[in-house]
């Protein structure tokens, strides 16, 4: 009888781990391959949301049959809702079982993802009301909404998320602004800024290294004229014991209370640092958006441009591209003071002629406005040029050339052919980010000096005799029959950028800004008032006075 017992519940244990087994292998468990959501905050103060979600079921995971689709608040119209897997319709439904107190669940039906199969979910919501706040810095002037997209607690590995917000429209470039992200983003705070379709302003946050299951949290303020003004929710008074009894209950109100404290210290310090790095980004973010292919048949200069070299570079490659097409003269390099030559020739670009142009005025406030004017005018040409073409692809590709031109410049056997060389190739060297030290190191011998070198240098004189110049080989081609050490050509055709930043432009990063401010206009990160949010499989409130966003997926 004894030994029965024993039996039963060996085979009792036996039967009870093989349900838990059972149980844990029918359990979600899925990769959040990519999600992209746009956001799309509306003239009317409503939010409408177009979610993609691609899913890669594990093996032994479950049927991913339904998926939980969270809401900021309980003020969304169902009937707004739809849902297609592979471009098939689907169901809507309430039954939402996320951890959280508002959201609703898309029927996979038919199309539902099996273990090993990847499938991907879009889902529409067309309405959510009480979405915008006061903002928090300008709360007479601004609304400010934050909005968390879908995450998923089930989910593993990375998933390449994207966050695109659609401001209302109207909204001007130097209005709006973008807040600092919440709940460890990693891939930096500053949105690429551009134009939808409609004409909107986006934000736009993008990563490939995001955690499927993280809630991250992003934000933006505009100003209130451009939403009725009824569309801004303001909430229940602060209830001072209800706060308490939510910090001591729910550790999530504490790390938010933390973080309010964090956001009023460490965002202004943010916004900094951010605000000091971008003075120097001065390319459209029209440009930033990758096509596909190389765009061949660029410039020195527009590839300098391209790859945001700074802008005393780019002015002084003009410079030696106007003075080897005997367009001008240097008549003294401190002040820099040029002589337009009459007539000019035919085969100036564009960029030259408003260079010149420029340098036309002699009073120096008037010649550095020209010559912003100029650099806007040869960003916006190039930002058309690049419709459809990769940046990264292209950028390689200049980078390649400018890489080539070092290399037979290193390996050329002689003054005579090194010389040429860098006659040809002088403004693709300039791409160079070591171009200063490189210049240095490769020039240690004599170097002929180019025919047009006296119309860039007033202080060269040829001579056919002396310790400095000497008479070495017979004028031929592009180049004279005089030789300077290559030392002293260094250091004239390094100093001269140094000397056009100096002398022309003044402070660099005033200039640049300047043209920051109309090619590529970016808002200042603020910590902007309350805010929304969706997305998640368990709820995370938000501080007093601020949307409790609860969500959840993939149940």
């Amino acid at each position: 009888m004894k030994k029965l017992r024993l039996l039963a519940s060996f085979v009792l244990i036996v039967l009870m781990f093989t349900m838990v087994s059972s149980v844990a292998a029918q359990s979600y468990s899925f990769n959040l391959a990519q999600e992209i959501v746009n956001v799309y905050w509306n003239s009317d103060g409503t939010m409408a949301l177009d979610y993609v979600f691609t899913f890669v079921n594990d093996p032994a995971g479950h049927v991913i049959d339904f998926t939980d689709v969270g809401m900021p608040n309980g003020n969304f119209d169902m009937g707004s809702i739809t849902a297609d897997v592979g471009g098939q319709p689907v169901n809507i439904s309430s039954d939402f079982q996320g951890d959280g107190p508002n959201g609703f669940s898309v029927d996979m039906g038919s199309h539902a993802i099996q273990p090993g199969q990847t499938g991907s979910v879009h889902v529409f919501v067309g309405q959510i009301n009480q979405v915008l706040y006061k903002d928090s810095n300008e709360p007479d002037t601004y609304a400010s909404g934050e909005f968390s997209p879908a995450y998923f607690t089930t989910a593993h590995g990375n998933t390449n998320l994207t966050v695109i917000f659609h401001l209302p429209p109207g909204v001007q470039s130097q209005e709006p602004r973008y807040h600092a992200t919440q709940g460890g983003w990693p891939c930096g705070d500053q949105p690429a800024t551009a134009y939808d379709d409609q004409n909107r302003i986006t934000y736009t946050w993008q990563c490939s290294t995001a955690d499927g299951s993280t809630q991250y949290t992003f934000g933006s303020s505009f100003p209130k004229q451009y939403i009725p003004a009824d569309a801004i929710y303001v909430p229940p008074a602060f209830d001072i014991s209800g706060f308490i009894s939510g910090l001591m209950s729910n550790l999530s109100g504490i790390c938010c209370f933390g973080f309010f404290i964090l956001m009023f210290v460490g965002a202004p310090i943010l916004g900094a640092v951010n605000a000091k790095k971008r003075k120097l980004q001065y390319l459209p973010p029209k440009i930033q958006i990758e096509g596909h292919g190389i765009k061949r048949g660029l410039t020195a200069v527009e590839s300098g441009i391209l790859m945001e070299q700074p802008l005393d570079k780019i002015m002084t490659m003009i410079l030696f591209g106007v003075v080897k097409k005997n367009a001008a003269t240097v008549v003294t390099r401190d002040p820099l003071k040029i002589q337009l030559a009459n007539p000019l020739p035919a085969d100036l670009r564009d960029y030259e002629s408003d260079f010149l142009q420029a340098f036309a005025n002699a009073d120096l406030a008037a010649r550095r406005k020209g010559l912003q004017e100029m650099t806007v005018k040869l960003v916006s040409s190039l930002s058309e040029k690049m419709k459809g073409f990769s940046r990264k692809e292209t950028i390689a590709y200049y980078q390649s050339i400018m890489e080539r031109a070092w290399q037979q410049l290193e390996a050329a056997g002689t003054p005579e052919v090194k010389s040429q060389m860098y006659d040809e190739s002088l403004e693709w060297t300039m791409l160079d980010k070591n171009y200063d030290e490189r210049t240095r190191r490769v020039f240690t011998g004599p170097i002929f000096v180019p025919i047009w070198w006296g119309r860039y240098d007033p202080g060269y004189r040829p001579v056919s005799t002396g310790s400095t110049h000497s008479a070495s080989m017979p004028a031929s081609g592009g180049r004279s029959s005089v030789s300077l050490p290559g030392s002293a050509f260094a250091a004239s055709v390094v100093t001269g950028v140094q000397g056009f930043s100096s002398r022309v432009l003044g402070d660099l990063k005033s200039f640049t800004s300047g043209v920051t401010n109309r090619t590529n206009p970016a808002p200042v990160s603020k910590s902007g008032g309350s805010h929304s949010g969706g997305g998640g499989h368990s709820c995370a409130c938000a501080c007093a006075g601020c949307a409790c966003a609860c969500a959840g997926g993939g149940r």
